[in-house]
């Protein structure tokens, strides 16, 4: 499609929703206000039909709002079903207002069919089985009252209020009746209406069709260039609105970065610079980039809307990834480019600017590492709480075994030097961070007179760090560990898209299962219950009668 195409589904999808007023606002998060509740429960919508399907399934679209805001959504809904569209939408608490814009209704309870046909003829229906609604009752209120069996506790207090007992006494089977019973009534009587013999031929007339070409669409149907280039556009772009997501860490690895320039400033080449450096090297390759798990919160919200598009189709899984590293990118280099140059500088570790690439290459590295770390953490378990303390855990894992803590050669062979330190991006970063800083630096030695120590011999013996590879491999180990960890990334969400049905299925059959185990699950007999035998009707409380005798 065009853009003029685009943008004129988008524009009519806005006024179709009612949307106009705040077209040029922002949705809002948790430091921005933004558009109202029921905005943002018709934009929810509007983001749905922007494909125009043909059927839309909708769970309590109103819940959370006040009865204005519930009015224009189910206002705008009813546009959508003008529109040629099916719209099935379960409703919470509709005031009458909402209950007249539906076409159909459909009462469930304990998974049984109570009425099924137009909403207009269900005050008729409930007559005719005997429980009429009162003049002035809201007809939905109505309708849960004889079905929903939480009433019969409120029944109950009532017959115990001496306020009821002042009330004028007058039979009536809604309160005669308890809620299984009065249920009961209501279904045998759907099963021999019209209105079930209507449903049914219809069923039959609509299965008896037969010559239908169905088409399934799998996946989006815009090029990959195009995916990746919007998905980068709208990252970016909420990654530069969301303080929270870079802007408030920028800051506060400024802050930290001056703490520890100032902590280490010019630290020298005597024999006490050899540890301050090596202490320094492990703060700023472990403990500083440790800070990126600030980001998780907002990774985790932009995680929730991938998964809502990914369903859809929108796009795909690759595009996703790689859209996020492209729109993070300019960030981590502000980062990395702020932090190292502060450091290095104040520092005064090295005055070659080769080794100040290296330095702020291997901060990249770092932060980049965390990132992709915690978003296999947020694939695997997406709540933020136990994703915080899960992230801190593994990152905790691989700063002990990156040879800071205790030497490379002195970790347990195996599972921690072999393959944790190998898998941890601590262990190449610390490394390189030493060859880095000390090959070609000549050391003065704990007692004057004595040999010089040069850099190559501390890192040897003293940290005992092999230099049989250059800097730049340890380096290049960081950022293959990278890839690595977006690649097991993807192969996390692939496998979730694949086992996800399986699991809703195993889900759904237990649940039936454990339902139907229930004792308000089953059918009970239809005969008066005498605990509610003395009770009176909800229309006398009111001080109405039915108008239906």
């Amino acid at each position: 499609m065009s853009r003029e195409e685009v943008k004129g589904i988008i524009e009519g999808t806005i006024i179709e929703m009612g949307l106009q007023d705040c077209a040029d606002r922002q949705i809002g998060n948790w430091q921005l206000r933004g558009i109202s509740g029921g905005e943002k429960k018709r934009l929810s919508i509007a983001l749905e039909i922007l494909i125009r399907p043909r059927i839309m399934f909708l769970d309590e679209p109103t819940s959370g709002l006040d009865s204005a805001a519930a009015f224009f959504v189910i206002q705008a809904i009813k546009n959508v079903a003008r529109d040629g569209r099916t719209v099935i939408s379960s409703v919470h608490q509709p005031s009458s207002e909402v209950f007249a814009l539906f076409d159909d209704l459909y009462l469930l309870s304990g998974g049984e069919t109570v009425y099924f046909g137009e909403a207009k003829m269900a005050i008729k229906f409930f007559a005719e089985a005997g429980f009429p609604c009162p003049s002035r009752r809201n007809p939905s209120d109505h309708f849960l009252r004889c079905i929903n069996s939480d009433f019969d506790i409120v029944t109950a207090t009532l017959k115990g209020s001496q306020r009821l007992g002042e009330i004028q006494r007058a039979p009536d089977p809604l309160m005669n009746l308890a809620t299984a019973d009065i249920k009961s009534v209501l279904v045998e009587k759907y099963k021999n209406s019209e209105y079930a013999r209507k449903a049914r031929s219809r069923i039959r007339e609509i299965s008896s069709i037969q010559g239908l070409d169905f088409v399934t669409i799998k996946g989006s149907q815009a090029r990959w260039w195009m995916q990746l280039s919007t998905l980068t556009r709208r990252s970016f772009l909420n990654m530069s609105r969301d303080v929270g997501y870079y802007w408030s860490r920028i800051v506060i690895y400024i802050v930290v970065a001056l703490c520890v320039g100032t902590l280490f400033y010019d630290v020298g080449t005597s024999y006490t610079a050899i540890l301050a450096r090596g202490a320094c090297g492990g703060f700023v390759t472990g403990f500083m980039t440790f800070m990126s798990i600030g980001g998780f919160p907002s990774f985790i919200e932009e995680m929730k809307v991938f998964y809502r598009e990914r369903r859809n189709g929108y796009y795909g899984v690759a595009v996703f990834i790689l859209s996020n590293f492209l729109s993070s990118f300019p960030f981590l280099v502000a980062v990395s480019v702020a932090t190292g140059t502060i450091t290095f500088y104040m520092v005064k570790f090295r005055t070659e600017f080769s080794h100040y690439i290296f330095f702020c290459l291997n901060i990249f590295g770092c932060i980049a590492m965390v990132e992709s770390v915690m978003m296999i953490v947020a694939a695997l378990v997406p709540n933020f709480l136990m994703g915080i303390i899960a992230g801190a855990g593994v990152l905790g894992i691989m700063m002990m075994t990156a040879g800071f803590f205790r030497l490379l050669d002195d970790l347990p062979k195996i599972f921690w030097r072999y393959p944790v330190s190998l898998i941890g991006y601590g262990a190449w970063a610390l490394q390189g961070s030493y060859k880095n800083d000390m090959l070609g630096l000549v050391f003065d030695p704990l007692v004057p007179g004595d040999p010089k120590i040069t850099g190559a011999h501390v890192i040897k013996f003293l940290f005992k760090i092999p230099l049989d590879h250059s800097k730049w491999w340890d380096l290049f180990a960081v950022y293959a560990l990278i890839v690595c960890y977006r690649l097991l990334f993807f192969i996390i969400l692939k496998l979730r898209e694949r086992a996800a049905p399986i699991f809703h299925s195993l889900y759904a059959k237990r649940t039936m299962h454990r339902i139907k185990k229930r004792h308000s699950f089953k059918r009970k007999p239809s005969i008066s219950s005498k605990r509610h035998h003395n009770l009176h009707p909800l229309s006398s409380q009111e001080g109405l009668n039915s108008p239906i005798p």
